[in-house]
Protein backbone atom coordinates (compact mmCIF):
# COMPACT_ATOMS: atom_id res chain seq x y z
CA UNK A 1 0.00 0.00 0.00
CA UNK A 2 1.17 3.47 -0.90
CA UNK A 3 1.71 6.48 1.48
CA UNK A 4 -2.01 8.50 1.18
CA UNK A 5 0.33 11.96 0.30
CA UNK A 6 2.34 10.19 -2.32
CA UNK A 7 2.79 10.91 -5.84
CA UNK A 8 1.94 8.69 -8.74
CA UNK A 9 3.43 10.64 -11.80
CA UNK A 10 2.31 10.54 -14.76
CA UNK A 11 3.53 8.33 -17.98
CA UNK A 12 2.60 11.50 -20.49
CA UNK A 13 5.76 14.05 -21.11
CA UNK A 14 4.20 16.74 -18.52
CA UNK A 15 7.03 18.86 -19.73
CA UNK A 16 6.37 19.17 -22.98
CA UNK A 17 5.18 22.85 -22.03
CA UNK A 18 6.77 23.46 -19.03
CA UNK A 19 6.04 27.14 -18.84
CA UNK A 20 2.50 28.23 -17.93
CA UNK A 21 2.44 31.02 -20.63
CA UNK A 22 3.46 33.62 -18.74
CA UNK A 23 7.03 32.09 -17.80
CA UNK A 24 6.76 31.53 -13.98
CA UNK A 25 8.37 28.33 -12.52
CA UNK A 26 6.47 25.44 -11.13
CA UNK A 27 7.39 23.28 -8.59
CA UNK A 28 4.79 20.28 -7.58
CA UNK A 29 5.75 19.35 -3.82
CA UNK A 30 4.65 16.28 -1.93
CA UNK A 31 3.36 17.09 1.64
CA UNK A 32 6.32 15.02 3.44
CA UNK A 33 9.04 16.45 1.40
CA UNK A 34 7.50 19.61 2.21
CA UNK A 35 6.47 19.43 5.89
CA UNK A 36 8.11 16.82 9.11
CA UNK A 37 5.28 13.85 8.45
CA UNK A 38 7.25 11.56 9.74
CA UNK A 39 5.42 9.89 12.49
CA UNK A 40 2.35 10.10 10.76
CA UNK A 41 3.61 7.63 7.60
CA UNK A 42 4.99 5.30 9.92
CA UNK A 43 1.47 5.07 11.87
CA UNK A 44 0.15 4.76 7.98
CA UNK A 45 2.57 1.75 7.21
CA UNK A 46 2.04 0.28 10.39
CA UNK A 47 -1.94 0.63 11.42
CA UNK A 48 -3.07 1.44 7.95
CA UNK A 49 -5.51 4.04 6.27
CA UNK A 50 -8.66 4.18 8.51
CA UNK A 51 -5.80 4.77 11.69
CA UNK A 52 -3.85 7.20 9.39
CA UNK A 53 -6.91 9.31 8.85
CA UNK A 54 -8.35 9.48 12.18
CA UNK A 55 -4.78 10.43 13.36
CA UNK A 56 -4.79 13.13 11.16
CA UNK A 57 -8.67 14.20 12.16
CA UNK A 58 -7.82 14.08 15.67
CA UNK A 59 -4.37 15.85 15.25
CA UNK A 60 -5.55 18.64 12.47
CA UNK A 61 -4.73 21.32 14.94
CA UNK A 62 -1.43 20.89 15.72
CA UNK A 63 0.99 22.39 13.94
CA UNK A 64 3.16 20.52 11.60
CA UNK A 65 6.78 20.98 12.00
CA UNK A 66 8.95 22.37 8.40
CA UNK A 67 10.61 19.50 6.55
CA UNK A 68 13.96 19.19 4.45
CA UNK A 69 12.48 21.08 2.23
CA UNK A 70 10.71 23.52 3.56
CA UNK A 71 13.71 26.12 3.74
CA UNK A 72 13.70 26.02 -0.46
CA UNK A 73 9.90 26.22 -0.74
CA UNK A 74 10.28 29.42 1.12
CA UNK A 75 12.94 31.03 -0.85
CA UNK A 76 10.90 29.69 -4.30
CA UNK A 77 7.96 31.69 -2.38
CA UNK A 78 9.96 35.06 -1.48
CA UNK A 79 10.69 35.50 -5.09
CA UNK A 80 7.18 36.53 -6.37
CA UNK A 81 7.94 39.72 -3.67
CA UNK A 82 10.50 40.61 -6.46
CA UNK A 83 8.57 40.21 -9.39
CA UNK A 84 5.28 42.75 -9.33
CA UNK A 85 2.12 41.82 -10.09
CA UNK A 86 2.74 38.14 -11.89
CA UNK A 87 3.95 35.50 -9.78
CA UNK A 88 7.69 34.37 -10.59
CA UNK A 89 7.23 30.83 -8.74
CA UNK A 90 4.33 28.68 -8.11
CA UNK A 91 4.46 25.82 -5.88
CA UNK A 92 1.75 22.91 -6.59
CA UNK A 93 1.21 20.34 -3.64
CA UNK A 94 0.16 16.99 -4.84
CA UNK A 95 -1.16 14.57 -2.36
CA UNK A 96 -2.79 11.42 -1.74
CA UNK A 97 -4.65 12.56 1.54
CA UNK A 98 -7.98 13.30 1.33
CA UNK A 99 -9.39 16.83 1.47
CA UNK A 100 -10.43 16.10 5.36
CA UNK A 101 -6.73 14.52 5.98
CA UNK A 102 -5.45 17.11 3.86
CA UNK A 103 -6.96 19.44 6.06
CA UNK A 104 -3.94 19.98 8.90
CA UNK A 105 -1.39 20.24 5.56
CA UNK A 106 -3.35 23.62 4.78
CA UNK A 107 -3.52 24.32 8.20
CA UNK A 108 -0.17 24.35 8.31
CA UNK A 109 0.91 26.18 5.32
CA UNK A 110 -1.44 28.69 6.33
CA UNK A 111 0.20 28.95 9.63
CA UNK A 112 3.57 29.60 7.98
CA UNK A 113 2.43 31.95 5.48
CA UNK A 114 3.41 29.76 2.41
CA UNK A 115 1.67 31.61 -1.02
CA UNK A 116 0.65 27.63 -1.86
CA UNK A 117 -3.30 27.70 -3.04
CA UNK A 118 -3.32 25.26 -5.71
CA UNK A 119 -3.70 21.24 -4.58
CA UNK A 120 -4.48 17.86 -5.64
CA UNK A 121 -5.79 15.91 -2.41
CA UNK A 122 -7.00 12.44 -4.28
CA UNK A 123 -8.07 10.49 -1.24
CA UNK A 124 -5.62 7.80 -1.83
CA UNK A 125 -6.09 7.54 -5.73
CA UNK A 126 -3.21 8.13 -7.74
CA UNK A 127 -2.30 12.01 -8.62
CA UNK A 128 -0.62 11.15 -11.99
CA UNK A 129 -3.39 12.59 -14.26
CA UNK A 130 -2.93 16.32 -12.41
CA UNK A 131 1.16 16.45 -13.10
CA UNK A 132 0.57 17.64 -17.12
CA UNK A 133 -2.65 20.08 -16.55
CA UNK A 134 -0.30 21.47 -13.52
CA UNK A 135 3.04 21.85 -15.69
CA UNK A 136 5.73 21.59 -12.93
CA UNK A 137 8.73 22.30 -13.94
CA UNK A 138 10.41 20.46 -11.00
CA UNK A 139 8.90 17.10 -8.52
CA UNK A 140 10.29 16.46 -5.38
CA UNK A 141 9.15 13.58 -3.17
CA UNK A 142 9.89 11.35 -0.28
CA UNK A 143 8.88 8.55 -2.35
CA UNK A 144 12.13 7.28 -4.66
CA UNK A 145 9.34 4.80 -6.53
CA UNK A 146 7.07 7.67 -7.32
CA UNK A 147 9.84 10.08 -8.47
CA UNK A 148 11.65 7.44 -10.51
CA UNK A 149 8.50 7.37 -12.69
CA UNK A 150 8.18 11.01 -12.77
CA UNK A 151 11.53 11.01 -14.24
CA UNK A 152 10.68 8.17 -16.87
CA UNK A 153 7.64 10.42 -17.69
CA UNK A 154 9.88 13.29 -18.75
CA UNK A 155 9.81 15.18 -15.11
CA UNK A 156 12.82 16.42 -13.98
CA UNK A 157 12.11 14.99 -9.95
CA UNK A 158 14.11 14.13 -7.10
CA UNK A 159 13.89 12.12 -4.09
CA UNK A 160 14.10 14.49 -0.83
CA UNK A 161 16.39 12.45 1.74
CA UNK A 162 16.51 13.28 5.54
CA UNK A 163 19.38 15.63 5.14
CA UNK A 164 20.75 17.79 7.62
CA UNK A 165 19.97 21.30 6.30
CA UNK A 166 21.65 24.21 8.59
CA UNK A 167 19.73 27.47 8.06
CA UNK A 168 21.80 29.99 5.68
CA UNK A 169 22.24 33.50 6.63
CA UNK A 170 21.54 34.87 2.66
CA UNK A 171 17.76 35.60 1.24
CA UNK A 172 19.64 34.72 -2.11
CA UNK A 173 18.16 30.64 -3.22
CA UNK A 174 21.48 28.68 -3.86
CA UNK A 175 20.79 25.80 -6.00
CA UNK A 176 23.58 23.47 -6.98
CA UNK A 177 23.51 20.83 -9.35
CA UNK A 178 26.15 17.62 -10.27
CA UNK A 179 26.23 17.88 -14.03
CA UNK A 180 26.28 14.16 -15.68
CA UNK A 181 23.05 12.19 -15.66
CA UNK A 182 21.27 15.52 -14.17
CA UNK A 183 22.05 18.05 -16.63
CA UNK A 184 23.58 16.20 -18.95
CA UNK A 185 23.04 12.96 -20.19
CA UNK A 186 24.64 10.15 -18.49
CA UNK A 187 27.14 8.90 -21.86
CA UNK A 188 30.47 10.30 -19.98
CA UNK A 189 29.56 8.59 -16.90
CA UNK A 190 29.32 5.29 -18.76
CA UNK A 191 32.57 5.77 -20.49
CA UNK A 192 34.32 5.81 -17.49
CA UNK A 193 32.54 3.03 -15.93
CA UNK A 194 32.58 0.57 -19.07
CA UNK A 195 36.36 1.75 -20.00
CA UNK A 196 37.89 3.67 -17.29
CA UNK A 197 38.74 7.17 -16.13
CA UNK A 198 41.59 7.65 -19.00
CA UNK A 199 39.01 6.77 -21.74
CA UNK A 200 36.70 9.41 -20.05
CA UNK A 201 38.94 11.98 -20.52
CA UNK A 202 40.36 10.70 -23.88
CA UNK A 203 36.69 10.88 -25.06
CA UNK A 204 35.86 14.04 -23.65
CA UNK A 205 39.30 15.78 -25.32
CA UNK A 206 38.49 14.41 -28.34
CA UNK A 207 34.57 15.24 -28.52
CA UNK A 208 35.06 19.12 -26.93
CA UNK A 209 33.08 20.70 -29.70
CA UNK A 210 30.31 18.52 -29.40
CA UNK A 211 27.39 19.31 -27.24
CA UNK A 212 27.17 16.71 -24.27
CA UNK A 213 23.29 15.39 -24.48
CA UNK A 214 20.50 16.89 -22.40
CA UNK A 215 19.53 15.00 -19.06
CA UNK A 216 16.95 14.83 -16.44
CA UNK A 217 17.25 18.28 -15.03
CA UNK A 218 18.15 20.56 -18.52
CA UNK A 219 14.14 21.58 -18.15
CA UNK A 220 14.29 22.76 -14.71
CA UNK A 221 17.53 24.70 -15.70
CA UNK A 222 16.36 25.91 -18.32
CA UNK A 223 13.38 27.48 -16.56
CA UNK A 224 15.31 28.76 -13.34
CA UNK A 225 17.48 30.60 -15.75
CA UNK A 226 14.73 32.56 -17.49
CA UNK A 227 13.68 33.48 -14.07
CA UNK A 228 17.25 34.73 -13.24
CA UNK A 229 17.47 36.77 -16.82
CA UNK A 230 14.72 38.76 -15.01
CA UNK A 231 17.35 40.16 -12.79
CA UNK A 232 20.90 41.91 -13.27
CA UNK A 233 23.10 40.02 -12.71
CA UNK A 234 25.10 41.28 -9.92
CA UNK A 235 21.74 41.77 -8.38
CA UNK A 236 19.96 38.33 -8.83
CA UNK A 237 17.58 36.33 -5.65
CA UNK A 238 19.26 32.99 -7.35
CA UNK A 239 22.26 31.76 -7.77
CA UNK A 240 23.43 28.38 -9.17
CA UNK A 241 25.99 25.92 -9.11
CA UNK A 242 27.62 22.86 -10.78
CA UNK A 243 29.47 20.73 -8.87
CA UNK A 244 30.85 18.32 -10.91
CA UNK A 245 33.73 15.04 -10.23
CA UNK A 246 34.86 16.48 -13.81
CA UNK A 247 38.20 17.91 -14.00
CA UNK A 248 40.72 19.61 -16.62
CA UNK A 249 40.44 18.48 -19.42
CA UNK A 250 36.68 17.33 -19.44
CA UNK A 251 35.65 20.51 -18.47
CA UNK A 252 35.74 22.40 -22.12
CA UNK A 253 32.74 20.11 -22.97
CA UNK A 254 30.60 21.35 -20.16
CA UNK A 255 31.43 24.65 -20.94
CA UNK A 256 30.57 25.26 -24.08
CA UNK A 257 27.39 22.82 -23.90
CA UNK A 258 26.17 25.31 -21.45
CA UNK A 259 26.95 28.30 -23.92
CA UNK A 260 25.07 26.43 -26.32
CA UNK A 261 22.37 25.78 -24.83
CA UNK A 262 22.30 30.06 -23.38
CA UNK A 263 22.02 29.27 -20.10
CA UNK A 264 24.07 30.41 -17.66
CA UNK A 265 25.51 29.31 -14.30
CA UNK A 266 27.31 31.33 -11.74
CA UNK A 267 30.01 28.91 -10.64
CA UNK A 268 31.43 25.98 -11.96
CA UNK A 269 33.59 23.56 -9.57
CA UNK A 270 35.62 20.88 -11.13
CA UNK A 271 36.88 18.49 -8.22
CA UNK A 272 38.39 15.74 -9.53
CA UNK A 273 36.15 13.12 -7.59
CA UNK A 274 37.18 15.25 -4.10
CA UNK A 275 34.11 15.16 -1.55
CA UNK A 276 31.88 17.16 -2.55
CA UNK A 277 30.21 17.74 0.79
CA UNK A 278 32.71 21.04 1.64
CA UNK A 279 32.10 22.85 -1.18
CA UNK A 280 28.13 22.30 -0.97
CA UNK A 281 28.45 24.07 2.09
CA UNK A 282 31.04 26.66 1.87
CA UNK A 283 28.57 27.59 -1.58
CA UNK A 284 25.54 28.13 0.91
CA UNK A 285 23.65 25.74 -1.38
CA UNK A 286 19.73 25.18 -0.22
CA UNK A 287 19.50 22.21 -2.34
CA UNK A 288 21.88 20.29 -4.45
CA UNK A 289 20.78 17.08 -6.99
CA UNK A 290 22.95 14.49 -7.88
CA UNK A 291 22.44 11.11 -9.34
CA UNK A 292 25.15 9.10 -7.26
CA UNK A 293 23.94 7.34 -4.47
CA UNK A 294 27.82 7.89 -2.76
CA UNK A 295 27.90 11.76 -3.12
CA UNK A 296 23.87 12.21 -2.07
CA UNK A 297 25.10 10.41 1.36
CA UNK A 298 27.87 13.22 1.95
CA UNK A 299 25.91 15.63 0.70
CA UNK A 300 23.05 15.14 3.01
CA UNK A 301 25.33 15.62 6.07
CA UNK A 302 25.75 19.27 5.35
CA UNK A 303 22.79 20.29 2.71
CA UNK A 304 19.31 19.47 1.56
CA UNK A 305 20.02 17.13 -0.96
CA UNK A 306 17.31 15.30 -3.71
CA UNK A 307 19.10 11.98 -5.19
CA UNK A 308 17.77 11.90 -9.04
CA UNK A 309 17.61 7.61 -9.67
CA UNK A 310 18.47 8.13 -13.33
CA UNK A 311 21.64 6.84 -15.56
CA UNK A 312 23.70 4.46 -15.06
CA UNK A 313 24.36 5.16 -11.07
CA UNK A 314 21.18 4.12 -10.69
CA UNK A 315 20.89 1.14 -13.34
Amino acid sequence: MNAPEDLQPTQANAHADSSVGDNRLVVAISSRALFDMGSSHELFERDGLDAYRAFQIEHEDELLKPGVAFPLVQKLLDLNKLSGDVPAVEVILLSRNSGDTGLRIFNAIQHYGLGISRAAFTSGAPTSDYIAPFKADLFLSANAEDVGRALRAGVAAATILPSVAPPRSTEQLRVAFDGDAVIFGDEGERVSREQGLDAFHRNETEMWAEPLSGGPFRGFLSALHRLQAAFPAETSPIRTALVTARSAPAHKRVILTLRRWGVRIDEALFLGGRDKGPFLDAFGADIFFDDSPANVESARRVVATGHVPHGVSNS
